[in-house]
């Protein structure tokens, strides 16, 4: 499923084609992809203007100038693709190319400077709904959410907070949206081994010195995860229809057998599944 880096990819490179724009059409070639689309939702689109495009942990959010604001999820396989007068742009940098399948385009947006966004979905585990602007922070998909990984709001005392006293390990409370909203299975493999920080250990038995580096840690793998335009595994692309390639530069995650790469360490990468996730870590170097 694609994570926060890459849903962030996605937002970038939608935002100069559809930031500030009118949508002259809109058509729904579904009436349903994960959930029925909502009620009028090709009459409520159709000659709005997109205000702006947003990110809330793994939602894209376009507040629109007649009150809603579309809330769209990428599910597992959602990819946009934009087709506009000058061309496609480039929200960084990436692998290869993958060209969609039209039978998989559900729902198409046209906006007045001429640009069309498709977006494909072959599984159709993603989802779009209208919302009202004012009701978001209340809704139930955003009503409980930590504060976002990025953010000021986001810190040590965020993690001191939520780990005290717990038995759970970190990466089951880091996954935990009411912790910190985005976190996904990839990036928080990542950066507990750059913290030398063992998933399994009781979050309430780490130190809180530890804490300070940990949420270093994961501010960083996420913004270098930004900066090449996410992770890309399978089959998610960024809007302009290209593969990232930050999978190359993945330290433990997809790694089981290869040396860890911890300057000095003799360990191998593990990999065990937690809570139904495949956990990668270094049973020598984290702790």
């Amino acid at each position: 499923m694609p994570e926060l880096p890459e849903v962030e990819t996605v937002r970038r490179g939608l935002e100069p084609v559809l930031s500030g724009a009118r949508l002259s059409r809109v058509r729904a070639n579904r009436p349903d992809l994960r959930f029925p689309l909502p009620d009028g939702f090709v009459q409520r689109l159709t000659g709005a203007k997109i205000l702006r495009l947003e990110r809330r942990a793994k939602y894209l959010l376009a507040p629109l100038d007649r009150g809603d604001t579309l809330v769209m999820h990428l599910g597992m396989t959602g990819r946009f693709e934009i087709a506009a007068p000058e061309g496609a742009t480039r929200p960084g940098d990436f692998a290869r190319e993958v060209k969609p399948d039209d039978k998989h385009a559900h729902v198409v947006f046209e906006t007045e400077e001429g640009a069309t966004v498709t977006y494909y979905d072959p599984r159709r585990f993603g989802f779009m709904d209208l919302i009202a602007t004012d009701r978001v922070d209340r809704h139930p998909w955003f009503a409980t959410m930590g504060p976002e990984p990025l953010s000021d709001a986001f810190d040590a005392k965020t993690l001191v907070k939520a780990f005290g006293g717990r038995k759970q390990g970190p990466k089951t409370l880091l996954l935990d949206q009411k912790t910190v909203a985005g976190l996904g299975n990839i990036y928080v493999c990542e950066a507990l081994h750059r913290s030398g920080i063992s998933p399994f250990k009781p979050s309430g038995q780490i130190a809180g010195k530890r804490l300070g580096p940990l949420t270093a840690a994961i501010k960083d793998v996420l913004a270098e995860a930004v900066e090449v335009g996410g992770s890309s595994l399978k089959d998610f692309a960024a809007a302009d229809g290209a593969l990232g390639y930050f999978q190359h530069r993945f330290r433990v995650y997809d790694r089981e057998g290869e040396p860890c790469p911890t300057p000095g360490c003799r360990g191998v990468i593990a990999r065990e599944v937690q809570a139904g996730r495949s956990t990668f870590f270094c049973p020598v170097c984290q702790k």
